[in-house]
């Protein structure tokens, strides 16, 4: 597969020469200049921000996490929902202060709010503070433009959607040292009708399977123990090329990679789930067993609406053939309360299904309107009707998953450990393969370590037990 192109082959020149930049300030303050980053959304923006905060430690930086002290301030935006893009706002807004006292700081903000073509030139008239700004596709230019805007009294804006083959060997300063994020691609085809993605993230885009066969195991050898897989939709992976692989294929052959380490992946989309994926997560002892599965809606109404290209039944079928072959499957998913002539009977089939499924975890949300979306011209549900239903959710979801960890009391669950709970530090943390969460007391194991904890209690959100020895 020829998808890729190597980043340093562009932007070396440009790293040099802020580079020189970064050390000549290093030479008059005795201290290397510093950088602030903060990242608004998913995982996928997460992933983004540590290539962003690899390139500026490339670049001669440091990373802080005063703001205020920084000499480079991005953020990574997100424009799923309404609420994000104001607090990015907000964030613009309290930046003006910062400026006009440090004129010299760089403020940039990135990604899918960006790329939105009416929010950056709202940010190019009415917030002149505003030094960089750059969409998810110019991501592998950041040092290009941070140069530009560190030389020039220019604005730069680079926010145009392009067709260039995925960047490979942009450098990564991860945020965990056990845990990582591996993009397997980019992009979505799907255009669900309420979604803005699409429209932000360009079309699908895989990357090279040996590319991500080359990075998991650099990972695990580095020492990771819990990956994670990103892509707008993972099962069309390399469904964009000519190519025999696909995303049970990847699966399969990341698990024969030597090491105790444990390989997760989102998002799933039921419309391209296959019994061949649900044999693969089966067969293979680092896939973990859990199942990400957005489902929406349970009404086949909306979900016709949203453009799913999935029924009820089909999704029942998956999973219920899921649960046949994966005893101890966790299966969380995504749900929409609200959407677009959204009726009382629809939103009972709702409820209905996740009564009858039983879900560990679900990720509820209120519908918002996302401008250029085609959901967006269709006849709105009334706000107070929308939180009653959301109400009515999250009270069923919170009894279904204290049912489903209730299960867990008296048994013994493999455990990553995380970190320590509580000011005190008395009490440790961490996740099983199923990625629900334990608290036990503190038993001394080194965060990044696995260890068995025998499951005493359970609530809806979490389940406590004690270490073994």
């Amino acid at each position: 597969m020829k998808n890729s192109i190597m980043f340093y082959a562009i932007q070396d020149e440009y790293i040099k020469k802020v580079r020189c930049i970064t050390h000549e300030l290093e030479m008059q303050r005795n201290s290397k200049p510093t950088y602030f980053t903060h990242t608004f959304g998913c995982q996928q923006n997460e992933s983004d921000t540590e290539k962003i905060n690899g390139m500026l430690s490339d670049m001669g930086f440091k990373q802080t996490d005063i703001r205020e002290e920084a000499d480079v301030i991005i953020y990574n935006t997100c424009a799923v929902r309404e609420h994000a893009e104001q607090r990015v706002f907000g964030t613009i807004g309290s930046l003006v202060g910062l400026k006009r006292e440090r004129p010299s700081v760089v403020v940039g903000f990135c990604g899918c709010m960006m790329q939105r073509q009416e929010v950056s030139e709202e940010l190019r008239k009415k917030y002149k503070h505003v030094n960089l700004v750059f969409g998810t596709h110019a991501l592998g230019r950041f040092p290009e433009n941070l140069y530009k805007a560190l030389t020039t009294k220019e604005r730069i804006f680079d926010v145009e959607e392009t067709k260039e083959k995925i960047i490979e060997d942009i450098p990564v300063k991860r945020g965990n040292d056990f845990k990582a994020w591996v993009s397997v691609m980019y992009g979505c085809n799907n255009f669900c009708s309420y979604c803005i993605v699409p429209y932000v993230r360009g079309r699908e885009r895989s990357r090279d399977p040996q590319r991500i066969i080359d990075e998991v195991e650099s990972l695990v050898k580095d020492g990771y123990k819990d990956i994670t897989l990103l892509g707008q939709n993972v099962n069309s992976f390399c469904s964009d090329s000519d190519s025999d692989w696909n995303f049970s294929k990847l699966l399969r052959r990341l698990n024969e990679i030597d090491g105790d380490f444990r390989i997760r992946f989102m998002t799933s989309h039921p419309k391209d789930a296959t019994k061949e994926l649900i044999d693969t997560i089966a067969d293979c002892d680092k896939v973990c067993k859990h199942l990400h599965l957005p489902f929406q809606s349970g009404s086949n109404r909306v979900l016709e609406l949203m453009n799913r290209r999935y029924t009820r039944e089909k999704y029942k079928a998956l999973v219920e053939y899921a649960k046949s072959k994966i005893p101890n499957l966790v299966l969380t998913s995504d749900v929409i309360v609200g959407f677009p002539t959204e009726t009382d009977e629809d939103f009972e089939q709702t409820m209905s299904l996740v009564d009858e499924i039983g879900f560990q975890g679900l990720y509820t949300f209120i519908y918002s309107i996302r401008k250029g979306t085609p959901a967006a011209q269709m006849e709105q549900i009334d706000d107070k009707i929308k939180h009653e239903r959301f109400d009515r959710l999250c009270e069923l979801q919170t009894k279904k998953a204290f049912e489903f960890n209730e299960k867990f009391i008296g048994k013994t669950v493999r455990v990553l450990v995380e970190g320590y709970t509580g000011e005190d530090k008395s009490n440790q943390t961490g996740r099983t393969d199923g990625n629900i969460i334990v608290n036990f007391p503190d038993c001394g194991a080194a965060p990044g370590t696995f260890k068995d904890v025998l499951i005493e209690k359970a609530l809806n959100w979490a389940i406590f037990g004690q270490a073994i020895n």
